[in-house]
């Protein structure tokens, strides 16, 4: 077996496991979370990607969209692997970018903080929304004159809120709740960060806390919501779901692209 086979090999079964991967993770998600329809329409778009991912590397490995010998089927088969590589490289260039700004950290000695909320699952607050809370409890213990600014709606079958959630465990952890402000309308990242600008001076710092994989897209809409001094504090996210949650990133930033593109 040449080389170009062994590492066409190597991808075909890195990404057929990275496909199964994702269906397991987010299977198993969609099955207790409050957003179903809406986990439900970025995990097809995942699959999508997943499906282009392996038409890829199936056609490195076997050459199959060009093995054609008429002409115009071959041409066909060359545009086709031309569209499929230019998207492979832009899923690529934003998984990198996502990834890269889930490792940036600010200071964040500043009067408020934006706590993000998470969809609930089964009512309960998810573990990376356990993790974006011990984040912020521990911001508020080195800066105990600042604020913090809980924010979501989608109420769980419990009928509270996100934020109500949030604020709950909170206070059962000992947080004064004076040191407490609620956004519990929020439907969305754009909404918390809408709803927040109504709450507090948008030019005055603001220390965002968030879940690693979401800083990258949070940044983009706090600046777009007129936050203009923002600094982050990312909180650290399950590692096993980490690539599912990237890939959900990607989804929504090209989402957004497109959006603003067809304005």
């Amino acid at each position: 077996m040449n080389v170009k086979h062994l590492i066409g090999d190597i991808l075909i079964f890195l990404t057929a496991g990275f496909t199964v991967y994702i269906f397991l993770v987010m299977r198993y998600r969609i099955e207790g979370v409050v957003l179903k329809d809406a986990y439900t329409s970025v995990f097809r778009y995942e699959l999508i990607i997943c499906a282009v991912l392996l038409l890829c590397v199936l056609d490195l490995r076997f050459g199959f969209l060009t093995a054609a010998d008429h002409k115009a089927l071959k041409l066909i088969g060359w545009i086709l692997r031309i569209i499929i590589g230019a998207s492979v490289l832009i899923f690529l260039f934003f998984l990198g970018k996502i990834t890269a700004g889930s490792m940036i950290r600010s200071d964040t000695s500043t009067k408020n903080a934006l706590v993000l909320g998470l969809a609930l699952e089964d009512g309960k607050p998810a573990p990376d929304l356990i993790s974006r809370l011990e984040t912020a409890e521990k911001y508020a213990q080195e800066n105990p004159d600042a604020v913090l600014i809980l924010t979501g709606g989608n109420p769980g079958v419990s009928g509270k809120s996100e934020a109500d959630v949030m604020h709950d465990i909170l206070i059962e952890w000992g947080m004064d709740e004076n040191r407490l402000r609620l956004e519990d309308q929020a439907r969305s990242t754009k909404e918390n960060f809408r709803n927040a600008a109504e709450m507090i001076d948008p030019e005055e710092p603001i220390t965002l806390i968030t879940s690693d994989y979401h800083m990258d897209r949070a940044v983009m809409t706090a600046k777009k919501a007129g936050f203009t001094d923002i600094r982050r504090l990312p909180a650290p996210s399950s590692r096993i779901c980490f690539g599912a949650n990237v890939m959900w990133e990607v989804i929504l930033e090209l989402n957004e692209l497109t959006l603003r593109q067809n304005r």
